[in-house]
C-alpha cells in the first residue's frame, strides 16, 4: 500500500512543484525514489514530529500541497496539537500520511500501535480520514487526495498487502465499496484488514451462511446511506477493524444504525480499549484479539444466530 502512494506521489510531484513532501526522519526505502526525482520537493524535519506538522501548515499557507509522513501513531498523536490548530483550523491543504497503520508495527509494542487514530482524527472538524483496505482502493484514495487535497489522514498498511479487488475502483470521497455480493449477514471493514473479512465470508459460506462484505475507505466523509442500505437487507450488521473498538469504524456505524427504527443487531469486532501488553507479528496479535478469519467468521455466525433468535421472539 505505501508502494503505491509512494509512486504516485513522485508520478504527482514530478509534474507539480507545489507538492512538498516532509518526514519525520524515517522511510528511506521508500523515500528515496521521491528524493532523487523531486529533490527540491523534500524535507527531513527530524525526530520532531510537532514541528514537521507546522513547518508543513507552514508550507501549504505559502501555495504549497503537503503530504508529512511517519510511523503509525507519530504523525497524529505526537503532534495532534498542531494538526488541530495548525493545519484543520485554517484549513491548510497537509495529508498526514501514517505508514502501519494498527498493529503492523506489533513487534515494536504500544508504542508503535495505531489503535486510536481514526477515532482521534475523525473527531477533529474538516479532515478527511481515510483508510484503504487494500493497494486497489489504495490507489482510488491517493488519486481523491491528489486532486482534492487536504486537510487530510491517509492510514496505510505496513508493506506486502495483497489486492483483494481484481481491478481497479472508482471510489470517490466519502464512498465505500461492495467487495462479495450482499448475503444474510454483512461484514462491514476498513482499512488493511479487508482480507481477513473476505476469508471469513468463504468460511461462513463453507457453513451455509452468505456474508457479504463492503469496504469503507473513507471514515469522514462516510457512507450513511450505505449503512442504511445493509440493515434494510440484512438480518445482522459486523464490523471489523483493527483499531480500538471506542471512535471508529464500528461507532460510525452504530451513529447510524441508532437512528433508524428496527435497525438490525451490531456487533463491533475490535481492540479492546485498553493498551496492548503483548508484542508479536501482526498476524499473532490479530489472532490473540479475535481479528483472524476464524474468530470473525465465528462471531458473524453467533450474532445471525443471535438475531434470528430475537426476531422468533418477536413473532
Amino acid at each position: 500500500m505505501r508502494t503505491r502512494f509512494f509512486s504516485a506521489l513522485v508520478t504527482a510531484a514530478r509534474a507539480n512543484p507545489d507538492i512538498v513532501l516532509v518526514t519525520g526522519d524515517l522511510g528511506y526505502g521508500v523515500v528515496e525514489p521521491f528524493v532523487e526525482a523531486c529533490p527540491g520537493q523534500f524535507v527531513n524535519a527530524g525526530v520532531a514530529e510537532q514541528n514537521m506538522t507546522g513547518l508543513a501548515a507552514g508550507i501549504a499557507l505559502a501555495g504549497g500541497r503537503v503530504y508529512t509522513y511517519s510511523i503509525a501513531n507519530f504523525p497524529t498523536l505526537r503532534c495532534l496539537e498542531q494538526i488541530r490548530n495548525d493545519v484543520a483550523y485554517h484549513g491548510a491543504d497537509v495529508t498526514v500520511v501514517a505508514v502501519g497503520g494498527g498493529l503492523a508495527y506489533g513487534a515494536l509494542g504500544m508504542s508503535h500501535h495505531a489503535t486510536e487514530d481514526l477515532a482521534i482524527m475523525r473527531a477533529i472538524p474538516g479532515v478527511a480520514v481515510a483508510a484503504p483496505g487494500d493497494p486497489v482502493e489504495t490507489d482510488a484514495v491517493v488519486a481523491d487526495l491528489l486532486a482534492h487535497g487536504g486537510p487530510a489522514y491517509l492510514r496505510l498498511g505496513k508493506a506486502g498487502e495483497r489486492s483483494v479487488h481484481r481491478a481497479p475502483v472508482a471510489v470517490a470521497r466519502g464512498e465505500s465499496v461492495p467487495v462479495r455480493p450482499d448475503g444474510e449477514v454483512a461484514l462491514l471493514t476498513t482499512g488493511a484488514i479487508l482480507e481477513v473479512a473476505c476469508v471469513a465470508a468463504d468460511r461462513l459460506a463453507a457453513e451455509g451462511v452468505r456474508a457479504s462484505v463492503r469496504s469503507f475507505p473513507w471514515l469522514d466523509p462516510f457512507d450513511v446511506d450505505a449503512v442504511r442500505r445493509s440493515a434494510r437487507h440484512h438480518e445482522a450488521i459486523v464490523t471489523i477493524e483493527e483499531h480500538s473498538i471506542v471512535g471508529g469504524l464500528g461507532s460510525a456505524v452504530a451513529e447510524v444504525l441508532a437512528e433508524i427504527p428496527g435497525a438490525p443487531p451490531l456487533a463491533r469486532i475490535a481492540l479492546p480499549a485498553r493498551p496492548a501488553s503483548v508484542v508479536g507479528d501482526q498476524d499473532y496479535l490479530r489472532s490473540l484479539y479475535g481479528l483472524d478469519p476464524a474468530a470473525v467468521a465465528q462471531r458473524a455466525l453467533k450474532q445471525l444466530e443471535e438475531s434470528r433468535a430475537v426476531a422468533r421472539e418477536v413473532r
